[in-house]
């Protein structure tokens, strides 16, 4: 099923869509995709902030972007690798029974499917600017985030992987 679908699932049922994707193998080459297009999302979101910003104070947008892309497209792979492995270490030392992979997977796909939520996020920043709807818009974000993480935590541990 294509990602798209699977991220339109996900907002029905986030375990569902998780047992399936963890249903098809251990996939490295697929959990780092989803990670990449994640990360690219959330850079994409942060564009019409970051533009807003710099209309604002006056500031090197080029500067901006060059920044926030180094940060989302280099950086937080590598931080989400790791907080990927600590949740699993946290689940291996209570005795869970789940894989690096599907630990890992749950993590990477409930920012991909969330996404879209925080383009939204993005677009509210750039347009309206900070207040009141912007944190609720980004309070929405991360409840969904949370929500698809843990269940699809949840699902990898159901599933053993």
């Amino acid at each position: 099923m294509p990602a798209t679908r699977d991220i339109v699932a996900t907002y029905r049922g986030p375990g569902k869509v998780m047992r399936r994707l963890l249903g098809e193998g251990a996939r490295e080459d697929r959990a780092l995709i989803y990670l990449m297009i994640g990360c690219l999302m959330v850079f994409v979101a942060q564009t019409p902030r970051l533009a807003r910003q710099a209309f604002e104070t006056g500031e090197n947008l080029q500067m901006l972007m060059g920044a926030s892309l180094m940060a989302w497209m280099f950086i937080a792979p590598l931080l989400l690798y790791a907080l990927g492995a600590l949740t699993f270490l946290l689940a291996r030392v209570a005795r869970a029974d789940i894989s690096n992979y599907g630990a890992r997977l749950a993590l990477f796909w409930a920012l991909l499917a969330s996404s879209p939520v925080m383009l939204l996020w993005g677009l509210t920043a750039g347009f309206i600017g900070p207040g009141a709807q912007m944190t609720v818009v980004g309070f929405c974000w991360f409840a969904l985030f949370m929500w698809f993480w843990i269940a699809g935590f949840r699902a990898a541990l159901a599933e053993g992987a």
